[in-house]
């Protein structure tokens, strides 16, 4: 019995191909079904869509968007022939139209760029903005993901970041996955813990700082290894910057999944700087989960 949608974004570029085999994949696994989205932009231009009188009756701009749709479809199928799989073509820009799509799914997935990404960008407009404005996780399929490899959670302490932590153990526990909980800190970031002698302030002795990351860490997953008895979890603090950190940790990784904002975020900004960074230069697809609250 199908419970649930995964939406994929489609154009016809081989990045959003390698996101229908992702989605595919992720719809399998959930029992969800899959819905192929397509974001006709051309009709606002006022462009002949059928085929053209002095041209092939299979030409036009509206035939060739049913064939990259019913491709996109077949593709899909190809990963998972069980897989209850529908489509639809929308006519509007592809950011409102997933946004609007995203309303109803239990997750999004778009391809790095599509195909009118400018040469040399790493991610399109399309995938950073989605990944800021839509309401549910995004996930955006960057390189191939390494099979055998772990997911990577990058936990920050936040409140914001409990729902990437809930969606990392539940993606762990759908694939049979290990998980590395990562925390990174540095001492312009981390909260000084309070002085054990209360006579000297600021006074802790050598560690102390290390500690009190370590204790966050394990607070920030507490509670999810009852819930997920079977993910092996190696918890990973340290020192140094969250970007570094993550990137290099997403060579071997099968996904990386991080909060939309940090506990440093500017107020405001729907989209930190970490999450901003995986997206371009992750090594393997990249989960963004918006918090619980998070404005959109």
């Amino acid at each position: 019995m199908v419970t649930g949608l995964v939406v994929v974004g489609v154009d016809g570029s081989a990045s959003s191909l390698a996101a229908v085999e992702a989605a595919a994949r992720e719809a399998r696994s959930r029992g969800a079904g899959l819905r192929v989205v397509h974001a006709f932009a051309w009709p606002a231009t006022h462009v002949l869509l059928g085929p053209s009188p002095l041209g092939p009756p299979e030409g036009g701009l509206r035939n060739a968007v049913d064939r990259l749709v019913s491709e996109a479809v077949e593709r899909a199928r190809t990963v998972a022939p069980e897989l209850d799989v529908s489509h639809v073509v929308v006519t509007g820009e592809p950011l409102t139209v997933l946004e609007a799509q995203s309303r109803a799914a239990e997750l999004v997935v778009a391809g790095t760029r599509g195909m009118g990404g400018f040469v040399g960008l790493m991610v399109g407009s399309t995938a950073v903005r989605l990944a800021a404005h839509g309401r549910c996780p995004v996930l955006v399929v960057r390189e191939q993901p390494h099979a055998d490899g772990p997911i990577v959670l990058g936990v920050d302490g936040s409140a914001a970041g409990q729902k990437a932590v809930d969606f990392a153990f539940a993606e762990a526990a759908l694939h049979n996955a290990p998980l590395v909980a990562l925390h990174t800190w540095t001492t312009w970031n981390a909260p000084m813990p309070a002085p054990q002698d209360p006579s000297v302030p600021y006074a802790n002795p050598p560690g102390a700082l290390a500690e009190e990351e370590e204790r966050l860490l394990a607070e920030a997953v507490a509670g999810r290894q009852e819930r997920y008895p079977g993910v092996a979890v190696d918890h990973r603090v340290v020192r140094g910057g969250a970007r570094e950190a993550l990137i290099e940790a997403s060579r071997s990784a099968r996904l990386v999944v991080v909060g939309a904002r940090g506990r440093g975020g500017f107020a405001g900004l729907l989209l930190g700087s970490v999450s901003q960074a995986l997206l371009h230069h992750a090594h393997c697809p990249v989960a963004v989960v918006r918090g619980a609250g998070e404005s959109h």
